[in-house]
């Protein structure tokens, strides 16, 4: 079999996908070896990466992680603190920054400000990059990776999976929209981030990377009360906003666009397929609560770098067997990870009075121990690492 053009094809060149990239590069005398490919399908409909109003919740593993890659952007809105509590029902709880010896707990970052760090990063790293195409994998014992609608193609010993959905059918549906947006509060709060658990879903209020008295929003609802809000004047929008959440912020006033998402769990169950392995959110997409979508990703990336990096030194041998010991490695992490995403989204909605007072109870000697909160910190800090 004559040598493929690559030995490391990775198809998705959005945040996971490029800080893959960098460190696989970083793993090998010849970067010039990795490909990274990233489609034009959605500049298609006028989408540029680096104007995505969207903002990434990014916790201190992931930020060290990024910083250390050259590739975390210049503007951040650091946590220090995060607030969480139950509508309607006794207990909250803080998590301190100062509980586990960190600057900070996390931040709050543009996703465009964060792709075109990481985008940089890459162009200097020697990385070939395939932009502008939509890449798809033919083949299996020789990879193949379609980069055109002629039909050109390039070989590689192994592919990643990167971007897209994990599959079409979703593990869970959960009944509720996200309401993305942002708010200016009257009583900012510098450093704070809250997660508010109600009957209708979490409501996630964090700071804002543009400024201290901006708020992001993430609010998770049913369908049809997703409805009814987004057909609100901006004034009543507010108030319901304010209303739901509480005064702990003063009044929060909405001054951007409210966007609606279908929430849904979808889990590839099986990592890898030969000589393919999927990462990021090809191999799982979440629920918002907590923010740990792309910090998990970025985990999953991280173990498959350092997994790889002893095939790098020799990719002639096959790389199913470090496929393999990287799907055993993220099995204990993912899992965590789902469930405790899981859980929280739906045990403060059941409108059961047992299960939101032994919620509340929960969050309450959360607070007065700090031994039984400190798994969970920790594992939103940093993830399960094995």
């Amino acid at each position: 079999m004559s040598e493929p053009d690559f030995d490391i094809a990775i198809l998705g060149g959005g945040p996971t996908g490029c800080a893959l990239a960098l460190m696989l590069a970083r793993a090998t005398h010849r970067p010039d070896r990795i490909a990274l490919f990233q489609s034009d399908q959605a500049a298609s409909y006028g989408y540029v990466p680096e104007k995505d109003p969207r903002v990434l919740a990014i916790n201190h593993g992931s930020r060290v992680l990024l910083e250390s890659l050259k590739g975390f952007p210049n503007v951040a809105a650091g946590i220090r603190t995060i607030h969480v509590s139950q509508r309607g029902r006794l207990g909250n709880t803080l998590i301190k920054h100062t509980d586990f010896d960190v600057p900070q707990l996390g931040c709050v970052v543009r996703y465009g400000q964060l792709h075109t760090a990481l985008r940089q990063a890459v162009e200097t790293s020697g990385v070939r990059i395939f932009a502008g195409a939509v890449a798809e994998i033919t083949g299996q014992d020789s990879l193949c990776v379609r980069i055109d609608q002629d039909q050109n193609r390039v070989s590689a010993a192994m592919a990643v999976q990167a971007d897209g959905r994990p599959g079409k059918l979703a593990d869970r549906t959960y009944s509720q929209m996200a309401l993305v947006t942002q708010a200016k509060s009257g009583l900012p709060r510098s450093g704070w981030a809250f997660e508010r658990f109600t009957r209708e879903g979490p409501l996630a209020v964090l700071p804002h990377p543009e400024a201290s008295d901006q708020q992001s929003i993430v609010w998770c609802c049913s369908p049809v009360r997703a409805a009814e809000l987004q057909a609100l004047s901006a004034d009543q929008f507010s108030g319901a906003l304010t209303h739901m959440f509480g005064e702990r912020l003063g009044t929060l006033t909405i001054n951007g666009p409210v966007t609606a998402f279908p929430l849904t769990l979808n889990l590839n169950h099986q990592l890898v397929d030969g000589r393919i392995v999927a990462i990021g959110n090809a191999a799982q997409t979440l629920h918002p609560v907590a923010g740990q979508g792309l910090n998990l990703g970025l985990r999953d990336a991280a173990t498959l770098a350092q997994t790889l990096k002893p095939w790098l030194v020799n990719p002639t041998r096959s790389p199913i067997g470090d496929l393999e010991r990287f799907q055993q490695r993220r099995k204990s992490d993912r899992q965590v990870t789902v469930r405790l995403t899981d859980l929280m989204s739906r045990a403060f909605t059941t409108g059961l009075p047992q299960i939101e007072h032994a919620a509340g109870l929960t969050l309450l000697a959360m607070d007065m121990f700090p031994a039984l909160r400190a798994p969970l910190a920790r594992h939103l800090l940093q993830g399960l690492r094995a």
